[in-house]
């Protein structure tokens, strides 16, 4: 494989592994393990391979098919709700800071947290099964390479797993003005404000991994969510606010001198918040930190 043909390849292998874990950490791990299994091949062996891609993307498929497998055990031990990693854009930056493999994940309907967090719903066959087909539209015979089942077996679990995404309501666009007057209403500890932006059955959900304070289990409600945030603008002084893309659709950064400690993602459904992911775990904002955001 040639220097560009290794980069397109390198790109597309962290696109498909970030919406297959949840992490762009993981993602870049289940990839350089994948490229260094391929190094590890003799020369002979590497030259009966007639396609390096599918064969990355079968091993890379099986390395993140074992993450998944193994996440429930994990997950077990995490304190409090689990999130998929944020993912910032790096135009909104002032371009100081060394590329990060966050920069190379295209940003679409498939990396929404919303859409994430259905993922998280899926077993991890289902998982592989729908991103591989209906996100990266491989085919269900190199996909069966990845899962050990036949194609059959493959479409069966993409459209188990298409039926969850269905039965999740679909989300519509995240609107930028609702976020802002969110910002605003916290801002300002206007808890009445908020009651009014916020769904009355809105539930945030926050990720601290046992790192950093914050609640533990989902808040629901909107005059709870409301109370909630107004509170903690009382206990954060100097906390900045900052609208700005998260995973590509409108949302909301806190930075505290300089660094960044919280990211939050939404949920609207029509000119009201149904949903808020909170994420303040700072192994998950690494990618946040990689440059200096303007004001």
């Amino acid at each position: 494989m040639g220097a560009v043909e290794d980069r397109a390849e390198r790109l597309q292998l962290l696109n498909v592994a970030y919406r297959l874990l949840g992490s762009v950490t993981e993602a870049e791990d289940a990839v350089q393990d994948a490229y260094t299994r391929w190094y590890g091949l003799t020369d002979g062996r590497r030259a009966e391979i007639l396609s390096p891609g599918a064969w990355l993307t079968t091993v890379t498929g099986r390395i993140c098919l074992d993450l998944l497998g193994s996440a429930r055990a994990r997950r077990e031990r995490y304190v409090g709700a689990w999130l998929p990693e944020p993912l910032p854009d790096r135009a909104e930056w002032d371009g100081t800071g060394e590329a990060d493999p966050a920069d190379l994940i295209v940003r679409d309907e498939s990396v929404a947290m919303a859409f994430l967090v259905v993922l998280e719903s899926m077993t991890p066959a289902e998982r592989v099964a729908f991103v591989l087909h209906d996100v990266f539209r491989y085919p269900f015979a190199e996909i069966a390479e990845v899962l050990g089942r036949t194609p059959a077996a493959c479409k069966q679990l993409a459209a188990s797993a298409r039926r969850r995404v269905s039965a999740a309501r679909a989300p519509a666009p995240v609107r930028a003005d609702v976020v802002r007057r969110v910002k605003e209403a916290w801002e300002s500890k206007d808890i009445a404000a908020l009651v009014g932006l916020l769904d009355p059955a809105a539930v945030m959900t926050a990720d601290g991994g046992g790192m950093v304070g914050t609640v533990l289990r989902p808040v629901e409600g909107g005059p709870r969510i409301a109370q909630y945030m107004a509170a903690i603008a009382d206990r954060a002084p100097g906390l900045e606010l900052l609208e700005r893309s998260v995973n590509g659709l409108p949302g909301l950064v806190a930075r505290r001198d300089g660094a960044v400690v919280t990211v939050a993602a939404f949920e609207i459904d029509g000119d009201r918040v149904t949903r808020i992911w909170v994420v303040r775990n700072p192994e998950k904002l690494r990618p946040w930190s990689a440059g200096r955001q303007p004001s």
